[in-house]
């Protein structure tokens, strides 16, 4: 006010003189007079004056009449349940009670908003006994039913903010479910991710209202980033996450004054027009009858609320309002839900669902006090009808490994002799049934990874969403359990082919003799010609060579796996949001990994890269450059060596290697000559029967022919290893090269037919017991030869067994980037794992052979 004279008297105090005059309505600001103010109505209607005097009642800068029907007088106290404090609030002293008067008396908008609001920083929490803010809302909310309602909503009256839904059991699941968002959902539209349109109405905590806002921007986002990366969180089907850690001075700062949220989600009808749809909260603080009805799982128990706010710095003031706040209250995880409906094919959902945990903070020194918000948007639908398809689905297939289980122990007892069920059947039994189990964890965990990889980012219009990480523990405990029992099944297999029996029958004659000097008697004896022991060095040295072979390369596996993934871009299809591109840009939102895409990816990319790998192999490789398995037999063929196989007590593989030309030790020229009347049919078949090239037997033996390879096997191996490193007397070494000589006898006059009470037939196998890898005859008097073209020796090496090392290198991919999320690690693990395991078997095979052969390990290069 400029202080100008008029007629000798300052303007100001011409103004005070009038204030204090005959006019009521005008009351001096301060003892100075510096400025005149109105009175506050309430004060005029009351009492015709600026004095509010008893027994009027004066409030909140408001006066009552004491003739009128008051509300009852408010408790102005807030509760900060985490931290176990009840305080009085300066700011519900100074506004609680004038605010539900003027509420209840004049049905003014502005003190409704206000008394809403203090009942919104109570958590908006209910008690029968209580007259706190909350209270007093119930009680103006309940009188005020003949005031109707207004835009057809049932829970918001007239002149009143609209906090709740009611109170009635199982409302919340009506609120919920009962009723779908008008609008069809799709992933892309013109090439655009499809928004969400949120749309708050804000106002102030005095209850003034703010303005219409788009929650773009961050709006809801305590976490500080891009505008490109806080918007991804309305893009319809991004799961979105972002958490970070915010000092407590700095939410003073920013938040000194709460901002309150009524939340909706815009639509458009039919007729082309706007409109709004309600978004419930769940507000995870909310006590109802000292209870927090809405931090259990049971919808029916939640009781949903409308208006939240983000911080609240102000209820927590004790004695005065410009002073800092005791306590502050924080929102400290917020999460949108979208809910897809079942069985849509149009992309339609579930009203969404806002949950907000707030977080009660003791302020005591705000610089180092510090806490952690997070807001997130997750997408879902019901997986019960899923979860029960998986569960039949294992049932099923699991009762099916089971019976075949069952099937190959009985091959097994059929192989090994034994009729009695004992307890190494019963371990052989669960030991089978770990691999095929296994086998079917694995076909369910990886029909399930492709099916949402394909399902959920091939789909325009929405029909499926992806399990929430919550809802992946039991997808993530199938992967767990197919790689235990994967492993366990490796390991018996490790063990086994460890310790099969083997010899190589050398079918070499002397030719002619030698004069040789007999020790200790002095004369000079002829004797047979030697027999090049080099051949069998050199055929053991081969077997030794193929005992890790492969059907695919192990390094070139990982290496190509992990260049598509990480270089090529094949991992961005494992993040949670609708994009199926290869590439996302370094300014954009990356989206949270799905652990079920993740396995997925990398399980299909691993199948295919294997399986082009292994048609590669089997196609081209092995036809125009070298099979190794075939080249084997060859070999042993031209070194007129067989193998004896026994995987089992009773059954096992043998190699006809039986030269067709008599001879193998002989020079240059002659092996030429050979090959080459071999390559004109100049000479007879190499197969085991005359006139057949059948070289390669599965053979089940009779109980008396092992018997009989037992007792000189134990000869054999009584000592093993150079003879440099034994240190008992030259006899031992001679015995043992008798032993191995009197094997090679045996076995050799066996395949002859020498022995007629251990003769043996060849036949073919059945077809069904092709199938089932069992026999169906028990060789009791004679042992049984079945033909074999595909070279089922390999069972005993890595190379039969590719489907259990693909499996389990590929599980062992998965479970490392489960836990880590790295592919790259994923990789160097499993690259790693490969070579031990391959080194173990490389070095432990090699004693085997030296052990059960008598070749010299010395000579195993």
């Amino acid at each position: 006010l400029v202080e100008r004279s008029v007629d000798g008297i300052l303007l100001s105090e011409a103004l005070c003189i009038h204030c204090n005059g005959s006019e009521p309505s005008f009351s001096a600001s301060d003892a100075s007079g510096n400025r005149c103010v109105r009175c506050e109505q309430t004060f005029i209607n009351t009492s015709k004056s600026c004095d509010c005097s008893s027994p009027n009642l004066l409030t909140g800068g408001l006066c009552f009449s004491a003739s009128d029907s008051l509300p009852p007088k408010g408790v102005a106290t807030v509760r900060f349940g985490q931290l176990g404090i009840t305080l009085t609030s300066a700011w519900f002293l100074k506004n609680l009670q004038s605010s539900a008067s003027a509420c209840w008396l004049y049905s003014n908008l502005t003190a409704c908003q206000a008394l809403g609001n203090m009942c919104v920083m109570n958590m908006n929490s209910l008690s029968s006994s209580s007259t706190d803010a909350c209270g007093l809302f119930q009680y103006i909310y309940v009188n005020t039913a003949r005031l109707g309602f207004v835009h057809s909503i049932a829970f918001w009256r007239h002149n009143l903010p609209w906090l709740y839904y009611g109170d009635q059991p199982g409302l919340a699941s009506q609120v919920l479910e009962a009723n779908h968002f008008p609008t069809i959902f799709s992933f892309k539209e013109t090439d655009k991710d499809v928004k969400l349109q949120f749309i708050a109405a804000s106002f102030d905590a005095a209850g003034n209202f703010l303005k219409w806002q788009n929650l773009e921007g961050g709006i809801l986002q305590l976490c500080p980033d891009t505008h490109t990366k806080l918007n991804a969180a309305y893009a319809f089907g991004t799961t979105y996450q972002q958490s970070c850690k915010i000092s407590v001075s700095k939410i003073l700062l920013d938040f000194a004054n709460p901002i309150f949220y009524d939340l909706f989600l815009e639509y458009n009808g039919d007729n082309g027009q706007q409109y709004l749809w309600a978004v419930p909260v769940l507000n995870l603080n909310l006590q109802y009858s000292e209870m927090f009805v809405n931090q259990g799982s049971n919808m029916n128990n939640w009781l949903l609320t409308r208006r939240f706010f983000l911080v609240d710095t102000l209820s927590g003031r004790e004695n005065d309002l410009g002073k800092l706040p005791r306590v502050i209250r924080i929102a400290s995880k917020i999460t949108v839900s979208i809910r897809l409906v079942s069985h849509t094919q149009r992309g339609t959902i579930y009203p969404p669902l806002l949950s907000i945990a707030y977080t009660d903070v003791l302020v005591q020194n705000p610089e180092t006090q510090s806490v952690v918000v997070s807001f997130s948007v997750n997408y879902e639908m019901n997986q019960s009808e899923a979860q029960i398809q998986t569960d039949i689905t294992l049932g099923v297939l699991g009762g099916l490994a089971a019976l075949w289980s069952l099937l190959k122990t009985a091959g097994w007892k059929r192989r090994t002799g034994s009729s009695i069920i004992d307890l190494q059947t019963v371990l052989k039994f669960l030991l089978f049934y770990a691999g095929d189990l296994a086998n079917v964890f694995f076909v369910i965990t990886v029909g399930t990874g492709i099916y949402w990889l394909v399902f959920f980012k091939a789909q325009q219009f929405v029909s499926v969403l992806l399990p929430l990480p919550s809802q992946e523990e039991d997808f993530v405990t199938y992967v767990a359990c197919a790689f235990s029992l994967k492993a366990l099944q490796f390991l018996q297999l490790l063990v086994s082919q460890l310790t099969i029996d083997i010899f190589f029958i050398d079918w070499e004659r002397p030719k002619g003799k030698v004069l040789k000097a007999v020790e200790g008697e002095g004369v000079i004896k002829s004797a047979a010609a030697p027999v090049s022991i080099w051949r069998t060095y050199f055929i053991a040295n081969e077997w030794n060579e193929i005992q890790t072979v492969r059907k695919i390369n192990p390094v070139f596996q990982v290496l190509a796996v992990l260049f598509f993934l990480e270089v090529v871009g094949f991992s961005n299809l494992a993040l949670m949001d609708s994009s199926s591109s290869l590439t996302r840009s370094s300014e954009s939102y990356i989206a949270p990994w799905s652990r079920i895409l993740r396995f997925g990816v990398s399980a299909a990319l691993w199948l295919a890269i294997a399986f082009l790998q292994i048609i590669f192999f089997s196609v081209f490789y092995e036809r125009f450059v070298e099979d190794k398995i075939s080249q084997f037999v060859d070999l042993c063929c031209m070194s007129n060596i067989s193998v004896f196989l026994l995987s089992h007590s009773c059954f096992g593989y043998y190699i006809h290697g039986r030269s067709v030309h008599g001879h193998a030790d002989t020079n240059m020229e002659e092996m030429n000559m050979n090959l080459k009347r071999e390559a004109e049919n100049l000479c007879s078949q190499r197969g085991l029967l005359p006139n057949t090239d059948g070289q390669t037997f599965q053979i089940s033996i009779s109980r008396k022919m092992r018997l009989h390879y037992d007792r000189i096997h134990e000869t054999l191996t009584r000592k093993r290893g150079p003879a440099r490193l034994l240190d008992s007397s030259a006899n031992t070494f001679e015995q043992s090269t008798r032993a191995y000589n009197t094997m090679n006898k045996f076995l050799s006059s066996f395949i002859d037919h020498v022995h007629k009470e251990m003769d043996y037939i060849v036949k073919d196998k059945l077809l069904l017991e092709r199938i089932l890898g069992m026999e169906f005859m028990e060789p009791i008097e004679k042992s049984i030869f079945y033909n074999d073209e595909g070279h089922s020796f390999s069972d005993v090496l890595y190379y039969g067994n590719e489907t259990t090392l693909l499996i389990f290198d590929m599980l062992f991919f998965s479970i490392v980037d489960l836990a880590s999320r790295s592919f790259v690690l994923a990789a160097i693990l499993t690259y790693l794992q490969q070579e031990i395991f391959r080194f173990i078997r490389n070095t432990l095979g090699q004693k085997n052979l030296a052990s059960k052969t008598l070749v010299d390990e010395r000579f195993l290069i």
